[in-house]
């Protein structure tokens, strides 16, 4: 399926407007910082913090091209910086809307998970899923790890918990998204160890992918 790159300039005319009034001349860099495309409507990828999130940025865009899914990557200074983050935030909102393309029914954000206690984990908070459909997405995520590791017995077997079956450290509701996922009908936020992002990250971006598309057909519970 053919992508469509989206213009970054109108989203950067109201974005600059609003640092001027604030007293800030680095408009432009801002342009430069959000990058994506549009892909199926109403299903986007992220990654929020692909520099200080390490291996994010490549990730998302090898799962957009493998899903077909819209992309969104912000990279540079960190989104919340001093003096940038309500202007960032508007144009990486404005980004992840023309991603969209409409209506946000599944968004899903990559982000690195450095902590020694769970090297050997993924975490995936999430909003819109209740416990049934956690248990279902997990089911679905070990079943898709473990095909794709009968092909790669050396690839470490990373465990993997769902918001709210398990209890994960960065919840939805901490992810100080100011605002961007109530925009979404569905969205879950999949926190990658260093493993899955450096030493087998092609190994778990296939998995990842194929987990996303199936995850979307996955009905809601009530």
């Amino acid at each position: 399926m053919m992508s469509r790159r989206f213009p970054f300039r109108p989203a950067l005319a109201s974005v600059a407007a609003g640092l001027v009034l604030h007293g800030c001349a680095a408009t432009a860099r801002l342009d430069d910082r959000i990058t994506g495309w549009a892909g199926r409507p109403g299903l986007v990828v992220a990654a929020p913090h692909a520099t200080s999130d390490a291996g994010t940025g490549p990730i998302a865009e090898s799962i957009a091209r493998r899903t077909g899914f819209g992309l969104v990557i912000a990279s540079g200074a960190a989104m919340e910086a001093d003096g940038f983050a309500r202007q960032e935030d508007e144009a990486y909102r404005w980004h992840v809307r023309e991603a969209a393309q409409g209506p946000l029914h599944f968004y899903a954000e990559i982000h690195a998970d450095d902590r020694p206690q769970t090297a050997a984990r993924i975490e995936i908070a999430t909003v819109g899923v209740d416990r049934e459909l956690a248990l279902r997405l997990r089911a679905l995520a070990e079943i898709i790890r473990d095909a794709h590791l009968r092909a790669h017995p050396e690839v470490a077997r990373l465990a993997i918990a769902v918001e709210p079956a398990d209890a994960v450290v960065h919840t939805a509701a901490g992810a100080g998204r100011h605002g961007l996922l109530t925009l979404a009908r569905q969205a879950l936020l999949i926190a990658l160890p260093r493993a899955a992002r450096v030493e087998v990250a092609d190994v778990y971006t296939a998995i990842l992918a194929e987990f996303l598309v199936q995850a979307v057909l996955l009905p809601r519970g009530r």
